[in-house]
């Protein structure tokens, strides 16, 4: 039987031909891509390295120049690990019986590096796949968010990092005004409590800046600037938001203190953002602040001596300007600008790999940040070989990254430097730590030897021997 269609039905299908057309190359593209995706996970995370958290132990480690950071160099000496601590370290050590020992002649011996400016753990494949992205949360206020909940310990990023010397970082949420609590990490262990070294370390605020561009991105023209009187009103208006809410943080402890003394008081219900921010406005705990700019910079230290809280400083591009503000407030600088292009056209091409020696001049505290996402935080002792290059003597330059971050963190006394009872979180390496073509040999954290093994390293196994 021969079917036929009349006229009608003849347009219509010809009208719901391209319609088709589009729908199949559309489902055909979404499963390409789908494919591509679940290759690059795989290829990105599989777990090999992840799961290798290394063995415990008691090492020694004999015959190594050993840079304590803290003290002088000791050319010829031990460093004997314990319990994941460091048990003694000296040119004359007594080695304990049983002990693995570690022959490092022509090595050297340096503490783990510090990043305290990332969102490693957070962020994993940046474009193309949103669900393995955890870095901020929906609205402007988040002071309940956690970064150490979304944290992924099997992250590669986690071994392509610290098979570089870097064994600690500071992880942090991004987006609106209040981001969230940030974590400090060290780079190994198979859950977030195992990484864990302080999980509810500071509280992220995006400093309200004056912005002149306009309302968003325009594909088809220039933005329309904003008039600056307008831009100076906006700022004001979310800074006095921002002030509102930790004045109500201020009074929420108040009332439940108050309730926990006398419980013939009504009680008060639970506010998960204000319960979060009450360690913040007692000033338990530090608020880092995001900020670049001379004036915003001194904009956060008038609102932290306003407000009484202890504050931080995340970016510093102009910092050093700052200077007389920051010492006044005892406010450090967590500085993330290394890698970074000048802002103005007018500025040197070099005003930002300055600003570090620069600090150093003006008596700022500081340490230096990739302020990456996770995969080229491995190049933090870079950023500050670069600093050294221009201006940062070598010593400040190794502190940058060891020392001064561990002391911003809070952490001088358990991280940062080489002495009897702190953190066993240390790198032997061939040679200079900043040193681009130096290799590290052995890795240690947590006390653990760690495996030097990374989706980089299998990768480059795999093809060394190719023609």
């Amino acid at each position: 039987m021969q079917l036929r269609m009349t006229n009608d039905e003849l347009r219509m299908t010809n009208r719901l031909r391209p319609m088709i057309i589009s729908s199949i190359h559309r489902t055909a593209f979404l499963l390409l891509t789908a494919y591509c995706l679940l290759l690059t996970a795989n290829a990105q995370s599989d777990g090999s390295q992840q799961n290798q958290t290394g063995k415990a132990g008691t090492f020694a480690i004999t015959n190594a120049r050993i840079v304590t950071v803290s003290g002088a160099v000791i050319e010829n000496g031990t460093v004997v690990i314990s319990n994941g601590k460091i048990a003694a370290v000296g040119a004359n050590v007594s080695i304990p019986s049983g002990a693995e020992r570690i022959d490092a002649k022509g090595l050297s011996v340096y503490p783990g590096m510090i990043d305290a400016g990332t969102n490693l753990g957070l962020a994993e494949i940046g474009g193309g796949a949103p669900a393995t992205i955890d870095v901020a949360e929906t609205g402007e206020m988040n002071s309940n968010a956690k970064a150490i909940i979304g944290i992924n310990p099997h992250s590669s990023h986690v071994n392509v990092t610290r098979v570089n010397g870097i064994t600690t970082v500071l992880s942090f949420p991004q987006g609106g005004i209040i981001s969230g609590q940030a974590a400090v990490i060290n780079l190994n262990g198979s859950t977030q409590a195992e990484m864990a070294i302080v999980p509810l370390f500071g509280l992220v605020v995006n400093f309200p800046r004056i912005a002149l561009g306009g309302g968003g991105f325009n594909p088809f023209g220039a933005q329309t600037p904003v008039d600056f009187t307008e831009a100076l009103k906006r700022r004001d208006q979310r800074l006095e938001d921002l002030k509102k809410l930790f004045r109500d943080a201020e009074n929420y402890a108040k009332v439940k203190e108050a309730g926990e003394k006398d419980k013939n008081l009504p009680s008060s219900p639970v506010d998960l953002k204000l319960e979060a921010l009450v360690p913040y406005i007692r000033g338990e705990k530090p608020v880092i602040f995001t900020a670049e700019r001379e004036r915003d910079i001194r904009g956060v230290a008038k609102f932290a001596a306003d407000l009484k809280i202890k504050a931080i400083i995340l970016g510093g591009q102009e910092a050093w300007k700052a200077a007389d503000d920051l010492k006044k407030n005892d406010i450090a600088v967590i500085y993330t600008n290394i890698y970074n292009l000048p802002v103005r056209d007018d500025d040197a091409y070099d005003f930002l790999f300055e600003a570090p020696a620069k600090m150093v001049q003006a008596g700022v505290k500081f340490c230096i940040s990739t302020g990456d996402g996770g995969a080229e935080v491995r190049d933090l002792p870079y950023h500050a070989g670069l600093a050294s290059a221009y201006g940062l003597s070598k010593d400040e330059a190794l502190k940058s990254v060891t020392l001064y971050p561990a002391q911003i963190l809070g952490l001088g006394s358990q991280l940062g430097s080489i002495e009897t009872g702190k953190i066993a979180n240390l790198v032997v390496t061939d040679g200079d730590l900043l040193e681009a073509r130096t290799n590290v040999k052995y890795l240690f954290i947590n006390g653990r030897l760690l495996p030097l093994t990374s989706r980089h390293t299998e990768l480059f196994d795999s093809f060394k021997n190719r023609k």
